[in-house]
Formats: C-alpha cells, sequence, structure tokens
C-alpha cells in the first residue's frame, strides 16, 4: 500500500456498508492491501475480522503478526452454504460488536464459491445482493478474489458487483460497477434436465393442501437422503405453495422429481407474480417476525437453489436442494 494512501481507511465515515473487492495475482498484493486495511482498522477504532480460507487466513494471520485483536473467524461460521444465512451471520457480526461501542466492523472476506456454475451463480447473485441488504450496516467489506485460481466467470462478476476497487496503488471508485437490481435481472435461470423427465409426483390445481403435503413426504421418504435435508426441502415446499394460495391465483400445479443426487420441485400459479430480484434474502418484513412474509426466505435457506421464473401466465417457483 502506498504511502500516499496511509491512513486512507482510518479516515471513513461509519455510516452505512463500504463494499470493495481486491482481485490479487500473488500472495504479496494480497496480504500487501488487507493487512494495511485490518491494522489501520484497529488504529482507528474498528473491529478487524478474517473470514476467509484456510490458505488465506493464514498468510493474513502471519502479515498482522498475528494481532490478537484481529478477529479469524470460520469461513463456514460466516458464510455457510446459503446466501441468507450468509447475510444474517454478517449483519449479527456487527450488531454484536456495536454492542460493545465498536462503530465499524472490518471484514476481510473470502466467498467459497463451490464446484460448478450453479454455485458460482448463487455466489454472484450473494455479491450483488448484499450492496442493498446490508447497505444500513456499519460494514466495511474487502473481498478477496484470488485472480490464479478463481474462474472467469467470478472474476467477471466480481468487477461487477463491487462499487470500489483496490489494488496495491491505491482505491478507486469501479467503473464496472451498476446498478445491483439490474444486474440480478440480466442472470440466466439455468435449465433442469430432470424438468424434462416425468416427475415422481404430478398435481395439477391443487386444492387438498394437507393431502398434497402428505403426499410429497411419501415420496420424499423414499430416498435415502438424509431426514434433515429431506425435512427442511418438505418445509420449502410447504412454503412456496403457502405463498401461491396467500398471493397467487389458481390453478396451483406442483411437481417433484427425485433422483440420486437432487430433489427438485416446481410449485406454479395464475398469479401476477413479482418482479423483486432481491425477494427471500430477506423476511418480507424485517425483523418482525410475527408479521410473517418469511415463506420465500425460508425457502432460500432450506434449499440450495430457488428460481423464479414467469412462464407465461403466472409464476413458477423451482426449488432444488443436492444430495451429495
Amino acid at each position: 500500500m502506498s504511502e500516499s494512501r496511509t491512513g486512507e481507511y482510518a479516515r471513513r465515515s461509519v455510516d452505512g456498508y463500504i463494499h470493495d473487492a481486491l482481485l490479487y495475482d500473488s500472495v504479496g498484493e494480497l496480504t500487501g492491501v488487507a493487512a494495511p486495511f485490518l491494522l489501520e482498522g484497529l488504529a482507528a477504532g474498528d473491529a478487524a475480522v478474517i473470514a476467509a480460507g484456510a490458505r488465506t487466513t493464514s498468510v493474513l494471520t502471519e502479515a498482522v503478526d498475528g494481532d490478537p485483536r484481529v478477529q479469524v473467524l470460520g469461513r463456514s461460521d460466516v458464510y455457510g452454504t446459503r446466501t441468507p444465512t450468509a447475510i444474517t451471520a454478517i449483519r449479527r457480526l456487527a450488531e454484536r460488536n456495536a454492542a460493545e461501542g465498536i462503530g465499524r466492523v472490518r471484514v476481510v472476506g473470502e466467498v467459497d464459491f463451490g464446484r460448478t456454475q450453479r454455485d458460482w451463480l448463487e455466489w454472484q447473485r450473494y455479491e450483488a445482493v448484499i450492496n442493498i441488504a446490508l447497505a444500513p450496516w456499519p460494514l466495511w467489506g474487502l473481498c478477496v478474489f484470488d485472480a490464479q485460481r478463481l474462474p472467469e466467470q467470478v472474476l467477471v462478476s466480481a468487477l461487477r458487483t463491487h462499487p470500489n476497487l483496490v489494488t496495491p496503488e491505491g482505491r478507486a471508485s469501479n467503473p464496472l460497477f451498476g446498478d445491483p437490481v439490474r444486474y440480478l435481472r440480466s442472470f440466466p435461470v439455468p435449465p433442469e434436465p430432470l424438468e424434462s423427465t416425468p416427475p415422481r409426483l404430478a398435481a395439477w390445481d391443487v386444492s387438498d393442501f394437507i393431502g398434497l403435503r402428505h403426499a410429497v413426504a411419501a415420496e420424499l421418504a423414499t430416498s435415502d437422503a438424509p431426514r434433515d435435508v429431506l425435512g427442511d426441502f418438505l418445509i420449502a415446499v410447504d412454503e412456496m405453495t403457502s405463498n401461491a394460495v396467500r398471493h397467487g391465483q389458481p390453478p396451483i400445479d406442483v411437481a417433484l422429481w427425485i433422483s440420486s443426487d437432487r430433489l427438485v420441485c416446481t410449485v406454479r400459479d395464475r398469479g401476477r407474480g413479482w418482479d423483486d430480484p432481491l425477494a427471500g434474502y430477506d423476511p418480507a418484513h424485517g425483523g418482525d417476525l410475527s408479521r410473517g412474509g418469511m415463506g420465500l426466505w425460508l425457502a432460500r435457506q432450506f434449499c440450495d437453489h430457488v428460481d423464479i421464473t414467469h412462464p407465461g401466465e403466472g409464476v413458477s417457483v423451482r426449488l432444488t436442494t443436492r444430495l451429495h
């Protein structure tokens, strides 16, 4: 980090979320940016947190000389495996530190984007969503991306989802950053090959929703997947059928597929649907859970993928959970 930038990080306001990205080519670039970010934060009275993979955590811990004031959190403890859980965990991190009188929390974060393009897409969505979902919170995220190891699709997305870029030469506004909502709308909905095969269960124009739940549960019980996975998936199906009843219009159709490696269910109604790509990353009514509005939020936490499409008339929600 250049001398001209010494103390730059310490002079920032504590109001609202700051979302920076570092795309680095070497360990030296990583430590040269991220270590001063953490140490200058401590000097300014901020909390300093590392939430990264083992390799990145190791080199950054060494770069800050093992300073015990730098909190080291397990990546899985912060990000989990699903995006709404990650948003909630990061907010709680801010709340805990605020309760201790700390103004801002600085996080060097490293997402595990997973192994497949489908996984990448989910976390690309996350990087766009948090620009809005975390906007009011006193957080400063420095998201680090290993340009030598990550796929090009992820690196391109990093440039589209972070308002600021940081390099060893300095920090600047990112000219490639655009409106997160527009960017989210640009994501394709990947095809699901199982949908071209006969479903295990098909229920058209459903009116008996208790009977439907029992039928779905009976089919899921034929899978050798862990009981908690099947239970979570059943709750997600329940929530989406309930949403279709409350917010959509009949007829309501449900189709279920079970394969050796995944569960897939589509719930379709003929209502107007919605055009909000941020839906389900938060409860609809924020922290007031007594008002409901948690259906899609719960589905996103209980399933690996939740895809919403508007196939002509109505809206279709597709739930997918991997079994391996």
